[in-house]
């Protein structure tokens, strides 16, 4: 059985809140924008179809609830959730906060400008505040 590792850039770029269900829950080192990303604990997913048919329902019930979640703390308008993976080919999935005013509305995210870093503090706070209102 094959141990599962998380993608280098995906430890590069994010912070780890925690676990809820079989997903790791990470946070986006990126301040611009409140920035989840869910990652099955499976070696070998890259697409949600990869998944089993009681895991697929499990990861999307886990989306579910994260977004309704971070939407309800963030009060931000607008849930985007994605599955890219053009980058990083291991499963993962983006559930980000947006606003009008934020960074890149009305577009995606990505290639918007370099990220702005969270310092230690706000890191520190922000992963407990996320572990608390997230993950019980």
């Amino acid at each position: 059985m094959k141990t599962f590792v998380l993608h280098p850039q995906l430890a590069k770029d994010t912070a780890l809140i925690g676990k809820i269900g079989d997903c790791l829950l990470l946070l986006m080192k990126d301040a611009r924008y409140p920035w989840l990303i869910l990652v099955p604990e499976q070696e070998g997913l890259r697409e949600l179809h990869d998944l089993s048919d009681d895991q697929f329902t499990a990861v999307t019930q886990i989306i579910k609830q994260t977004s309704r979640r971070l939407q309800s703390l963030s009060g931000a308008p607008k849930m985007n959730v994605a599955a890219l993976g053009n980058m990083v080919p291991q499963l993962h999935i983006h559930i980000i906060a947006r606003r009008e005013n934020d960074a890149s509305w009305p577009a995606p995210v990505w290639g918007v400008d370099a990220p702005e870093a969270y310092t230690e503090e706000e890191l520190k706070v922000l992963i407990a505040t996320l572990r608390e209102e997230l993950l019980n």
